[in-house]
């Protein structure tokens, strides 16, 4: 039997998924926040949206802090507590926002990690080519990395494409691809020809391979082993294998391939409002971290390359 917490907790969920349209995936993120908040506040002895105060709200962030979280990880909860105790009181749960005074930790800037175009070259060399003796696996490694890198494209977007989209595009030369971003939001963005050459193969003499293997038929542009649409997990540990597999470092993930693809596009030239309609950014404030990190590259090349650096 739930209480009165979970119950709010609830309806708040709902209203993040059915009005305001978030990911599965970041309300699974703010399930875990609110669950682990409601498990404090039962601690304290709490067990209803009237029963929190302002001074229990403000020690949560506290106590995480202690146990040792990361900032950013703080930072994250405390706007999901908020979010939630301003969602109680705007629909009369509760009287008033004991959350409207606790400001979540600033957590200290950290410049989006970012390949080399040399390491990128790698990746891809080493899920292997497009020939015609490469196997189903490899060449859903090399098509991935290939639109990932390509596109920079969230690899939530990715995912969720269609065959549909991929003929579309295919078809066309002059077409874009459609990705469907945070908050419903559609976008297309060019692809180019190396990435469009292995999207061909792949539904060519890969994805038929596997197609077969599934329990009922899938509309999935990519599949696993079992014929089924791709999860997240399975991408980042097939990103994940190919780094390690080229000698690069353990932690690189998908969202690796799209810092790499916004910070070589700044790097040649590209203009940042041009970069923050291809990532799908609200704000260009968002993608202006990417700066920070080409401000680096410039500084090391003038260190390398002007007589009166050093």
């Amino acid at each position: 039997m739930i209480d009165a917490l979970e119950a709010g907790i609830r309806v708040y969920l709902d209203h993040l998924k059915a009005e305001r349209g978030l990911s599965p995936h970041t309300v699974a993120a703010y399930t875990r926040d609110l669950e682990r908040y409601a498990a404090y506040l039962r601690r304290r002895g709490i067990g209803e949206p009237l029963g929190v105060t302002p001074a229990a709200v403000a020690g949560f962030p506290v106590e995480l802090v202690q146990a040792g979280m990361a900032p950013a990880s703080v930072g994250r909860m405390t706007v999901a507590v908020r979010g939630l105790h301003q969602f109680w009181a705007a629909e009369g749960t509760t009287t008033a926002n004991p959350a409207q005074n606790v400001a979540p930790a600033a957590p200290g800037r950290r410049l989006p990690k970012a390949l080399t175009i040399d390491e990128v070259g790698r990746l891809i060399a080493a899920a292997g080519g497009i020939e015609a003796s490469s196997s189903a696996d490899e060449l859903c490694d090399r098509t991935l990395v290939e639109v990932l890198y390509g596109t920079g494209a969230r690899v939530s977007e990715v995912l969720a494409l269609n065959v549909d989209d991929a003929t579309r595009l295919l078809a066309d030369e002059s077409q874009g691809l459609r990705l469907l971003g945070k908050g419903g939001k559609e976008r297309v963005v060019p692809v180019g020809r190396f990435a469009r050459e292995a999207l061909d193969v792949w539904l060519v003499r890969g994805r038929p391979r596997l197609a077969p293997l599934a329990v009922r038929a899938t509309p999935a542009l990519f599949l696993n082993a079992r014929g089924e649409r791709l999860s997240r997990q399975s991408a980042f540990n097939r990103i994940g294998a190919l780094a390690a597999k080229a000698g690069l470092s353990q932690d690189i993930s998908p969202h690796t391939l799209r810092h790499s693809y916004a910070t070589h596009l700044l790097d040649g030239g590209a203009d940042i409002r041009v970069v923050q309609e291809l990532l799908g950014h609200a704000s260009v404030a968002t993608t202006q971290v990417y700066t920070l990190v080409t401000v680096d590259h410039l500084r090391e090349v003038y260190r390398s390359a002007h007589p009166r650096a050093l």
